[in-house]
Order: C-alpha cells, then sequence, then structure tokens
C-alpha cells in the first residue's frame, strides 16, 4: 500500500517506494519521503538505461576478450601440441591465467565506465533541477545539525559539516552509493 493507504498501482510509486514512507517504517530525515520517491524514480530510470548501455558495451568488450582469449588458447594448443604433453599443459594454464586477466580487466574497465555515467547522469540531473539541488541543501544542513557549515559539492550538491558530522550529497557521493547498492547486480552485465 502507498502512503495513506493508496495503492501503489494506483497512486504511481512502486512497493518500494511506498515501502520507504509506510508508517511504522522510519525516513531518515521526517518529510523527505517524497525526494526519496523522487530520487528512486529517477535513479531507477536512469539506472535502467546506463544499465543497458553499459551492459552492451561490456558486452562487446567482453565478446573481444574471449576471442583475443579464444586465439591465445589456440596458439597455446598449437604449440604444446608441437613441444609435447608437459609444454602444452603449461602453455594452456599460463593461456587460461592471460584470458582471465584480460576479460577480469574489461569488467573492471566497463565498471568503471559504468560509474562514471551514473555520476554524470546523477550531476546533469541536479544541475538541471534547482528544486532536487534544493532537497540536497537542505538534506545535508538538516542531517548535519544546526549551524552546520554547508558548502557545494563537486559536480553540484553539497556537503555539510557539523559537529563531528560530515554529510555528503554530492552527485559523485550520491552516484557511489546508489551503484555500490546494486552490488551483485553488476556482475549479470557480463553473464553469458
Amino acid at each position: 500500500m502507498a502512503p495513506g493507504g493508496g495503492d501503489p498501482a494506483v497512486t504511481g510509486t512502486t512497493v518500494e517506494e511506498a515501502d520507504a514512507t509506510r508508517p511504522g517504517r522510519r525516513e531518515p530525515l521526517p518529510g523527505t519521503g517524497p525526494v526519496v520517491r523522487y530520487l528512486i524514480r529517477t535513479a531507477r530510470r536512469d539506472a535502467d538505461r546506463i544499465r543497458a548501455e553499459a551492459a552492451a558495451h561490456a558486452a562487446a568488450t567482453v565478446g573481444r576478450a574471449r576471442a583475443e582469449a579464444d586465439a591465445l588458447l589456440a596458439d597455446a594448443r598449437a604449440a604444446g601440441a608441437a613441444e609435447g604433453a608437459a609444454l602444452a599443459a603449461e602453455n594452456l594454464i599460463r593461456a587460461r591465467r592471460e584470458a582471465r586477466a584480460i576479460v577480469l580487466r574489461a569488467r573492471r574497465d566497463a565498471c568503471e565506465r559504468l560509474r562514471a555515467q551514473v555520476r554524470a547522469a546523477v550531476s546533469a540531473l541536479v544541475r538541471d533541477d534547482p528544486a532536487l539541488a534544493d532537497r540536497l541543501r537542505a538534506l545535508a544542513r538538516d542531517l548535519a545539525g544546526a549551524g552546520a557549515e554547508i558548502v557545494p559539492g563537486a559536480g553540484g550538491g553539497f556537503i555539510a559539516r557539523g559537529d563531528g558530522t560530515l554529510v555528503d550529497c554530492s552527485p559523485s557521493a550520491l552516484a557511489d552509493r546508489a551503484f555500490e547498492a546494486l552490488g551483485a547486480e553488476v556482475e549479470r552485465l557480463w553473464a553469458p
């Protein structure tokens, strides 16, 4: 059920969004439910688009890496057949390690590109939506406490410093948290 007792399908709110602000569930800050729902909807839409782009790019990169790995394995097998079974086994092990390293590098590079795209998308969202920037300023101030020093964050957003508290509501910090929240889901981009 959505806040106020409405059906999420009727109110346009997802179950997760409604769950994030339902009675009995503690909001990070009272009254931030609309901001949370807005950020969740926007982040999901942007993440879906970015994930699709990253998946296509990652699939192409991993495909090239696998082709290179196959070529290395073929070369190792050919050399091994000529030099004997013991040498072939050694070359095959080395080729598999090299192939694995190539695939891992390709995945790491694709992951870093995805992270950069998510940061850019969140930064553009904050830059293009003054109301969202105002909400981030208020959220940073509220979380850091009264008297907190509020400074602009890199790429937009805000950083608040209070008594022993640092609250980073910059686009890069928000994007990094969202990206890390994906966790193992990112690995599905490379699943064959």
